[in-house]
């Protein structure tokens, strides 16, 4: 009875919780204005000019990776289900290492704006960049669903409104949204990598300081950090040991596919590296993200475990799992350190959808209006102002889902995101950089397949509906309460949706063998792609004549 009235009090300062994030909002707001002042076409609105060195595109990378999902989201599910949970962490960096290894130089070589730019090469233009834009907006917006509920979940403790205010919390979801739009409206991608590059020392910073004070409380061993976590924890020992959350292994097996191969179709993050200004400072700023992301990750261990152990037993539930690192920091250190967390927490969230946003606004424009509306005709200016004004349409989008989601837990739906990423983008995207068979009609059956195949998985998921309700909280663990129309067993359909993504492509392949193959345009993708050779004059467009299969 004690710790549920203790996991019900309301914590910290309201008005230091708003005067610190005021604090950083403006800080921020002046980065932007300023990066606004330079942006005099579309390179350097989609692309910041390609001005950024290595490390600083390294730091924005981490910044733009390490989301709602890393810090609020895995520290929660480690603290709640412990084995299971870290497999995030896990999966996240290992995820991020595969898309290195496979994609991420070869992509910046070859595109100049968007993940179209390189599915386009050597391919039909028009048909090939509306699917590659209808990917992007679709994954974006998965992504979009979890920052925005970890939005919800944490302004909403900051500022004391009760889980029961669904109002209260859906106005703190607005507004999130609504300064989102700011951001990538007045700053675009230059004043979006500044505010990643704060948000992640910023986020490493917090998780450091935390970490060691917990580290520091139990004499730096992490054998004594567990082992009160298993005491301090409902589960006992079962927070050290699998199957806690994944008691199907067939469902551990998909949430793995998902997370390792997702990253690498990732629109948002791949599109980081056409912000540098050649091959060389790419690599470079991998070198920075690897280290920085790597040691992030090692860091959750610690928060999530450090929750479990210190925070008072049944403190952290199903419904409340991702405020276990702002409730960690209270513990430690108090409203301040409280307050400067969860602006670290703010600030992950808002860096995170401004680089979605801009992603998806950047496909739309550059992929649909230039290249598939006006064939090539429009003018930058023109360009520009239509993804303005998709930005603003999808942060009315974001603003509705986050509400819908709200309660989730954000490394959750974030898995979500990487599945579609995984079914959808990555068969397109391996087979366009190796397979020299490999033509439009297979890229087609690839994405679309992989997108619909995925998303009518989660649809009918018990992750939407079905699951039973917990009898603490009184709500289902599914995102749609009170109804149960789920036929797939799986909260996660990696395991289903990824596979037939790479045996679409290969079905639509044979479909379309009748078009001849260009072997010359083929050759010179693959040298520009391993080499760089070419990559700063951007994407090649389709000669007079010219036609692609």
């Amino acid at each position: 009875m004690t710790t549920t009235v203790l996991a019900q009090q309301p914590i910290g300062n309201v008005g230091l919780n708003i005067g610190i994030f005021l604090v950083f909002v403006a800080i921020t707001l002046v980065f932007v204005y300023r990066a606004s002042r330079t942006n005099r076409s579309a390179n350097d609105y989609y692309a910041a000019g390609r001005a950024f060195t290595g490390t600083q595109n390294g730091v924005a990378i981490a910044g733009d990776y390490l989301s709602a999902a890393s810090f609020l989201g895995i520290a929660g599910a480690i603290a709640l289900a412990g084995y299971d949970g870290f497999l995030y962490s896990i999966g996240f960096l290992v995820a991020w290492l595969v898309a290195l290894l496979l994609v991420a130089e070869l992509l910046r070589n070859t595109g100049r704006f968007t993940m179209g730019d390189v599915l386009a090469f050597r391919m039909r233009q028009r048909p090939v960049r509306a699917a590659a834009a209808t990917s992007t907006l679709f994954v974006s917006f998965f992504y979009l669903l979890a920052q925005m509920a970890g939005a919800g979940g944490l302004i909403a403790l900051l500022l004391q409104i009760p889980a029961s205010n669904t109002f209260g919390q859906s106005i703190v979801i607005a507004v999130v949204g609504g300064l989102m739009v700011v951001y990538v409206l007045v700053g675009g991608m230059k004043g979006t990598t500044y505010v990643q590059i704060t948000k992640a020392v910023l986020l490493l910073l917090g998780a450091a300081v935390i970490t060691a004070w917990v580290l520091g409380r139990y004499g730096f061993n992490l054998s004594r950090i567990l082992g009160d976590a298993a005491a301090n924890s409902p589960a006992g020992e079962g927070v050290l040991a699998p199957g806690l959350q994944y008691r199907n292994p067939i469902d551990f097996i998909s949430l793995g596919l998902a997370l390792v191969l997702g990253t690498a179709g990732l629109p948002h993050i791949l599109m980081r590296f056409y912000t540098v200004p050649n091959a060389r400072e790419a690599r470079r700023s991998v070198v920075w993200a690897i280290w920085l992301i790597g040691l992030f990750y090692l860091f959750t261990l610690v928060l999530g475990y450090g929750a479990a152990a210190l925070l008072p037993k049944g403190t952290i539930t199903a419904a409340n799992q991702n405020n276990a690192a702002p409730l960690l920091a209270e513990r430690l250190g108090g409203e301040l350190l409280l307050g400067l967390v969860s602006a670290v927490a703010f600030a992950t969230i808002l860096a995170v959808v401004a680089g979605l946003t801009i992603t998806a606004s950047a496909s739309f424009a550059h992929d649909v209006y230039a290249n598939v509306m006006k064939r090539g005709a429009a003018r930058p200016d023109q360009e520009v102002r239509v993804a303005r004004l998709t930005a603003l349409v999808i942060g009315v989008v974001a603003i509705g889902g986050g509400i819908i989601a709200n309660g989730q837990n954000v490394a959750f739906l974030v898995a979500l995101a990487f599945a579609v990423a995984a079914s959808a983008n990555l068969p397109t995207i391996l087979y366009s950089l190796f397979w020299k068979r490999f033509n439009t009609t297979g890229a087609l059956f690839s994405i679309y397949g992989g997108l619909i195949i995925s998303i009518v998985l989660i649809v009918f998921s018990p992750a939407v509906s079905g699951k039973p309700v917990n009898p603490e909280t009184g709500r289902s663990a599914s995102m749609i309460q009170g109804v149960d129309f789920h036929f797939f067993p799986l909260d996660n359909p990696g395991i289903v949706s990824i596979p037939a993504s790479f045996l679409l492509g290969i079905l639509g392949t044979l479909v379309g063998a009748r078009r001849k193959v260009d072997a010359a345009k083929y050759a010179e993708m693959e040298v520009r792609s391993l080499t760089g050779a070419g990559a700063e004059k951007g994407a090649v467009k389709p000669r007079a004549g010219e036609v692609r299969v």
